[in-house]
């Protein structure tokens, strides 16, 4: 294989495991692409409350999952003095707290965080088998109407889907008439949706109930929601049995679909939940994070945000140098602008960016001035090099002490950051440029002075950009990328643009 093939091999491996993984960790992890980006996060509070009669106590709580819409990211339990497990019951999460005797008003606390995602909520497969709930105990007045009623839906619909709408329609009507034939007995007291649930059952339609909460920001106290979910033959469709319209409603988190029961007691009596919510807008890259301690989640153990905070602003200013490296092969290579020494330009954009772009032109423009008038003046007394250059090398830390004493008696603290720019390079700088000066006289040390200028300037401004800023950081994997586009650029031998304007009059004739 020809080193040509190596090259483009190479560079296409790069920029595709590059993108890939950037990609992955936006697609996968949801860590935002742009900086700035904002998630809802949602925080959940379930308060049990119940009277224990001095006995064994156990209490059984259904746990919510991740949805298309939201994802949990976090769950604490407060549970003082009890015993607590959480058991598997074929698709559900149950919470478990036991306690061997207890007495008097016991209160539980479940929290949850979850994060809004930008997927439309859908429902995933309910449990294949739906539990049948226990029958009612009925008078032969009340199954004469519940039969009554299932006859009627049944004339008025055409399919189970619209079965189920007229039945609840029919069912409302009958209950808002307060008679003694009402289906829901005070002395069994249950929900519309169980009442729902036991009419659709003895229809012989397969539905359960699906219970959840309402989000709303700074609600307290909230009760539990429930909707009826009903199987047409093919789909699973949500029902909300106060209007009997088909859909999931909007801002609606699910916590179970399905089971026996939200909560159930034993050894205790008068149990309640409520729920408590809050909503944050926390950065996305944060909640991404959150989600990420996940075991199952790659490029999070071996990438940056495993590294002290410390160390991580170190990285951050160095995953940007690449940036750097790119503009300068870019002018370089395509461009055709000669700089003085090949990578010089991007530690002075690296200086711009603590001095600001103007006080750093200005303080580079009048170090390199004073320092060939300097490197001058030593190139008359006939030293050596190494002692010449440490001879500027100290003049130039003289002349930051100064400026910076001078800077801070004037008030421009800014001028104080002078001190970011890389001395030795600068000394060495201004070696290069009176070399030049020698050889090729003072046009060219302007040309390359202002070269090195000018893709400093650009490469401060890339290096700067929030968005570039933010993706390096974020997305390190895409310096495979750059590296990739450089390796392509090393291939190329064509014109650049300044000898496209050099021989412009050749072309012509």
């Amino acid at each position: 294989m020809s080193s040509r093939a190596q090259v483009y091999l190479l560079a296409l491996v790069f920029i595709a495991s590059g993108i890939g993984l950037t990609l992955y960790k936006n697609l996968a992890l949801n860590f935002p692409l742009s900086p700035g980006s904002l998630t809802r996060v949602w925080e959940i509070e379930a308060k049990i409350t119940f009277w224990a009669a001095q006995q064994a106590i156990t209490v059984d709580l259904a746990l919510p999952q991740s949805q298309d819409a939201y994802q949990v990211i976090d769950e604490t339990f407060a549970s003082s003095g009890y015993g607590f497990d959480i058991r598997n019951s074929g698709e559900q999460r149950r919470a478990i707290w036991t306690r061997r005797e207890a007495g008097g008003q016991q209160t539980l606390y479940y929290k949850l965080k979850i994060a809004q995602q930008e997927a439309r909520p859908t429902l995933s497969e309910p449990p294949k088998a739906s539990p049948i709930p226990d029958k009612l105990i009925w008078s032969p007045a009340q199954e004469s109407t519940a039969a009554t009623l299932i006859t009627q839906a049944r004339a008025l619909s055409a399919d189970p889907s619209s079965f189920a709408v007229q039945l609840l329609k029919l069912l409302k009507q009958h209950e808002s008439i307060k008679g003694s034939h009402s289906l829901n007995d005070p002395r069994q007291r249950v929900s519309p949706a169980n009442l729902a649930l036991q009419l659709l059952t003895r229809a012989g339609l397969d539905s359960h109930i699906v219970r959840g909460i309402r989000l709303a920001d700074r609600v307290h106290n909230q009760s539990p929601t429930e909707l009826l979910e009903v199987f047409d033959g093919q789909n699973w469709h949500i029902v909300e049995p106060a209007t009997a319209s088909f859909g999931l409603p909007e801002d609606f988190f699910i916590w179970q679909r399905g089971g026996d029961s939200l909560l159930q007691l034993e050894g205790g009596r008068r149990s309640k939940i409520r729920f408590s919510l809050i909503a944050n807008d926390l950065p996305a890259k944060n909640v991404a994070l959150m989600h990420a301690r996940d075991p199952n989640s790659a490029l999070i153990d071996f990438n940056i945000y495993s590294l002290p905070v410390e160390k991580q602003a170190v990285f951050k200013l160095l995953l940007l140098v690449p940036i750097g490296a790119l503009v300068v092969v870019l002018f370089r290579v395509l461009i055709g602008i000669r700089t003085s020494g090949t990578f010089m330009p991007v530690l002075i954009a690296m200086a711009f960016m603590q001095t600001t772009l103007l006080t750093g032109v200005g303080l580079l423009t009048a170090l390199v001035i004073i320092g060939l008038w300097i490197r001058s003046y030593l190139s008359q007394l006939d030293l050596l090099m190494v002692s010449r250059i440490a001879a500027v090398l100290i003049v130039v830390v003289i002349l930051m002490a100064i400026l910076s004493v001078v800077s801070h008696k004037l008030g421009l603290e800014q001028m104080l950051n002078m001190t970011f720019f890389p001395m030795v390079i600068l000394a060495w700088t201004i070696e290069r440029l009176s070399i030049t000066w020698e050889e090729d006289g003072a046009h060219e040390v302007a040309i390359q002075g202002l070269g090195s200028l000018t893709v400093a300037i650009v490469a401060y401004l890339a290096m700067t950009e929030p968005l570039v800023g933010h993706l390096t950081y974020n997305f390190p994997e895409l310096l495979l990328a750059v590296l990739g586009v450089i390796l392509l650029l090393g291939q190329y031998s064509g014109y650049r643009l300044n000898e496209l304007f050099r021989f412009h009059s050749a072309a012509d004739q």
